[in-house]
């Protein structure tokens, strides 16, 4: 099942599903086309029989380092209002669904019946960081950075961020790293509840996990999963909802726009206070 031209590579060992963001030359940056292929092979491991643990890792230098700014900027001169971001194929939500596809690929890891581990390296940046905390264990090595990046941008953590940051830290926590977008070590990221434990080699250690895990009782993982997760799930798509009509109001806004111009132009931004 591994393709190593794909966006995305899959191998299956011994009950282990070993998935790898495969763009190391853009840092694992999300286009669409890893969007798709993240999204795809979520939902492909929810049928592929055996599977009892995964790990979700990036090739490279980094996890992954965001959101491609080309797919960025193709995003901003598109605005309805409508609770569709404008993203085209990433921001239409199927029917009966309760994510579109730029949310999918973090939730879609909640879904799965299995435990996911993510391994962390390098960076995990904004739609990163968001799949990283789509996992259920994270793994970081001790020179990661992380950020909940969107306010920098003058946006906001549309991709289930606001519903798995909140069940990883204090409220306050959660709405300092959102509001001021900045890097954090990933020491500190473990201190605050953002990674489960740090790893000289984290991938390596992912994988040991995942194998022990899949050892285990199945049932018994499957269920203890579905059981932690019911207090979220209930939340989950009324809160995606509000991402999304949220999210819609912000991209292309002239106070959106603003954010991306100060930041490029290396100036201090102007905006304008909501009427």
């Amino acid at each position: 099942m591994s393709d190593g031209g794909a966006r995305v590579t899959v191998d299956i060992t011994d009950g282990v599903a070993d998935v790898r963001l495969n763009r190391p030359d853009k840092r694992n940056a999300l286009d669409v086309a890893m969007f798709q292929a993240l999204a795809a092979a979520g939902e492909q491991l929810k049928t592929e029989h055996g599977v009892r643990a995964v790990v979700l890792s990036g090739e490279g230098a980094s996890f992954c380092a965001g959101l491609d700014f080309s797919s960025f900027q193709a995003m901003t001169g598109n605005r309805n209002g409508d609770g569709d971001s404008g993203t085209g194929a990433i921001g239409a939500v199927a029917e009966g669904a309760i994510t579109h596809l730029g949310q999918h690929v973090c939730w879609v890891w909640q879904e799965l019946e299995v435990p996911v581990i993510a391994a962390l390296h390098g960076h995990a940046i904004g739609g990163g960081m968001q799949i990283a905390l789509g996992a259920d264990i994270r793994i970081a090595h001790p020179d990661t950075k992380l950020s909940v990046r969107e306010v920098h941008w003058g946006l906001i953590p549309d991709m289930t961020g606001t519903l798995t940051l909140l069940g990883l830290v204090r409220a306050d926590v959660a709405k300092e790293l959102v509001f001021t977008a900045r890097m954090v070590e990933a020491l500190e990221a473990a201190e605050l509840g953002l990674v489960t434990r740090l790893s000289d080699t984290p991938r390596d250690d992912a994988l040991s996990l995942a194998g022990e895990l899949a050892q285990r009782n199945p049932g018994a993982l499957r269920g203890a999963k579905a059981l932690l997760n019911r207090a979220a799930a209930a939340l989950a798509a009324e809160q995606f909802e509000a991402e999304r009509r949220t999210i819609a109001s912000l991209i292309g806004s002239p106070n959106q726009v603003e954010a991306v111009m100060a930041n490029f132009e290396q100036r201090p931004p102007t905006f304008a206070d909501p009427t």
